[in-house]
This record gives structure tokens, C-alpha cells and sequence, in this order.
């Protein structure tokens, strides 16, 4: 994401919308009410009779609407933005759709951001790009190839099969298993032209033969490639990568990937019952302690009356606030835990310290986290 244009008395932005997360946190910025624009096409019922059909039937135009409905449509990567129109050559006050997809400039006419928002303009504007990263977590029978970028994972297949005999040698288990593997390597190598770092995951071997085929007739793509082993496959596979941590250093860069390393990190702290809050009076209790590390709040909560006060105080204090889609399993996780929670610093209901903070000691650890 690019700032084009920032005024500082109103607070309109004009943003280049670079990548297919920048797709989500427009979508996560806009709220009803707010005044969006962008270049368009309408129906222009100014035009000359004399005018062709097809030109007098459609003007490419700029207009700015107030935002009434926002969609965000991940797997066709674009956003709809649906409301009357306030500003433009024509068709005052009638409804018009913006349809905004990668490359496009798109202003927002709202000054007043709330802590979440910020952080996630602070992240898009941070950025220098999403990488391409191509993971297949395989298994004979049972396989996922996802294309990650950003915060985006969009799936590219599922590969299921049933191959017969295949703790055996020769035969139709021989020839399943012979095309099972062609087909995902055929994937792969189509699929990893345009990505940065290709990841082949799984439990058994098939990972490895995988990888041999893609060395010997794909060497180029082969340097690219890395191979770590994961206790699933398929997409349980893919979710349990993207935690781990453990292919952190080829997923640098991609937001999808900390998301749900931030996310693990918050459930080994709950089960530890002393380095996170969860839920808004917990956090808002640690917030006030100064004790909070990083805050983790669903998109869903973002515009919440009784949340944005404790992000807002958060900010004072070095605090990282990061927000989680509710899509996947790291938005499950969170929205179980109540849709905000904290890692902490410290304890800060600790009796050996005391804080005047009115928490009581726990216990001992959570469970069901």
C-alpha cells in the first residue's frame, strides 16, 4: 500500500492499493458513512444521441460516494464499495458501486482512524510488497497446494485420491502412485513460475520424491524450494506450517504466516495462566497496568465502542496491536478467546507485585485454550 496524498487538516487519504492485502485492510478501513473515491464507469446520460452505443452507455469517470456497504471478495481478490454519490459529474445522489482491485487509487475522506485501523494502514504503508509463497503439504492420497501472499492464502487445489495398494510394489498401486505424483509436480512447477519460495511439506516421503522429481526436471524452481516435515497434510497441514515457526525464515515477509505465529504464541501463554489476558476486562485491566506486549483483536471488533478505548490506551505505552482475520484457524482460535486478548510483558496480577491493579492472582492455568 502507497500514500499518494495525505491532507493534514481533513485527514483524506489517496492510497495505491498494491497487493491482495491491501485489498483486505481497505475493505477493514472503510466504514459506513465514510466518503470513498475512485475511478469508475457510469452510464453517462449526458451524452449525444450522435455518440456511438456502446461509448454514450459507459464514461470512465471519478467519483466519490459515502459508503453505505463494503464487500470484500478475497478469492476473486477484489473490494465492492456501495453507496449514494456525493461528488462526481453527474448522477448526484444516486447509487453507484466501486469495484476496486489491485493497482487502483482509492480515496478516503476520514480523518479520525481508531487504534486498530491505524495499525493496519501503519502495516500496509510498512510494506514493500507481499511475497509469493507456494506451500504444498502432501501426502499420498491427500494434498494442498496454497498461494500465500500477505495476509491472503488462497487455495490452488485440493489433490485427493485413492490408490490402491499402496504399501505395495508393482501393479495398479505402482501406477496410481507414478501419476499421483506427476500430477502435484505438474501443479507445483505451473504454480511456482512467479512465486519467491516454494515450501513442500508432510509427514512421509512423499515430500521428498516430490522434491527429487522438481531438482531433476525443474532446477531453476529447485533453488526455490525447501522442504520441512509437518505432522498433517493437506490443508490442516498448510495451518500447522504457518504456526510452527519452523519455516519462519522462508516466510519472512508474510503477514499470513505472523499471523498465526502470534496467534500460537498467545494460546502457549494462556495455558501458561500468568503472560496473557483474554477477553476486554482482562486486557483493558493490563493495558492500564502497562503490562501488555501485543494486543490481538478480530477485525470483527475494530469499530466496538467498548474495545477502541482500550486500543486507544494501549498505544501510549509501546504496545503492539495486531489484528486478526476471522477467517482460518488463527480467527477461530482468537474469536474463541473472545475476540481480544494480550501477551504480557509480566504478570501483572502477580502478588508478589504488587500493581493497584484491582485483577486477582489466578489460580492456576486456563484450560480448553
Amino acid at each position: 500500500m502507497r500514500l499518494l496524498f495525505q491532507d493534514p487538516t481533513t485527514g483524506l487519504r489517496r492510497l495505491r492499493l498494491e497487493t491482495p492485502s491491501d485489498l483486505w485492510r481497505i475493505a477493514r478501513l472503510v466504514r459506513p458513512g465514510d466518503l470513498v473515491g475512485a475511478s469508475t464507469t457510469r452510464r453517462d446520460p449526458e451524452a449525444p444521441m450522435d455518440v456511438a452505443g456502446a461509448e454514450r452507455a459507459r464514461r470512465r469517470v471519478f467519483l466519490t460516494v459515502r459508503a453505505t456497504q463494503v464487500e470484500f471478495h478475497g478469492f476473486s481478490k477484489h473490494v465492492r464499495i456501495t453507496g449514494p454519490i456525493v461528488e462526481g459529474p453527474f448522477d448526484i445522489g444516486r447509487h453507484h458501486t466501486l469495484d476496486l482491485t489491485e493497482g487502483d487509487d482509492v480515496t478516503l475522506g476520514r480523518g479520525d482512524l481508531s487504534p486498530g485501523e491505524r495499525a493496519i494502514l501503519e502495516e500496509g504503508l510498512a510494506g514493500k510488497g507481499d511475497p509469493t509463497i507456494v506451500i504444498a503439504a502432501v501426502d499420498w492420497g491427500d494434498s494442498s497446494i496454497v498461494r500465500v501472499r500477505g495476509r491472503a492464502i488462497e487455495p490452488i487445489a485440493d489433490v485427493r485420491r485413492s490408490i490402491a495398494g499402496k504399501r505395495y510394489a508393482g501393479g495398479q498401486g505402482e501406477k496410481d502412485r507414478a501419476s499421483y505424483v506427476e500430477e502435484l509436480e505438474t501443479l507445483l512447477r505451473r504454480e511456482g513460475v512467479d512465486a519467491q519460495v516454494v515450501l513442500v511439506v508432510g509427514p512421509g516421503f512423499l515430500k521428498e520424491e516430490l522434491a527429487r522429481r522438481i531438482q531433476e526436471h525443474a532446477p531453476e524452481l529447485a533453488r526455490r524450494m525447501r522442504v520441512y516435515p509437518t505432522a498433517e497434510s493437506g490443508r490442516v497441514g498448510v495451518d500447522e506450517l504457518l504456526r510452527s515457526g519452523r519455516a519462519s525464515e522462508a516466510l519472512r515477509g508474510t503477514v499470513a504466516a505472523e499471523e498465526a505465529e502470534v496467534v500460537e504464541r498467545l494460546v502457549r501463554a494462556v495455558a501458561g495462566g500468568t503472560r496473557a489476558a483474554v477477553g476486554r476486562a482482562e486486557v483493558r485491566e493490563a493495558v492500564d497496568a502497562g503490562a501488555t506486549e501485543t494486543i490481538l483483536v478480530s477485525e470483527e471488533l475494530l469499530a466496538d465502542a467498548e474495545v477502541i478505548p482500550i486500543l486507544d490506551r494501549s498505544r501510549g505505552g509501546k504496545c503492539r496491536i495486531f489484528v486478526v482475520r476471522t477467517e482460518g484457524e488463527a480467527g477461530a482460535r482468537l474469536t474463541a478467546l473472545g475476540g481480544i486478548a494480550a501477551i504480557l510483558r509480566y504478570d501483572w496480577t502477580s502478588a508478589e507485585r504488587p500493581t493497584g491493579s484491582p485483577g486477582a492472582t489466578r489460580a492456576g492455568p486456563r484450560s480448553g485454550a
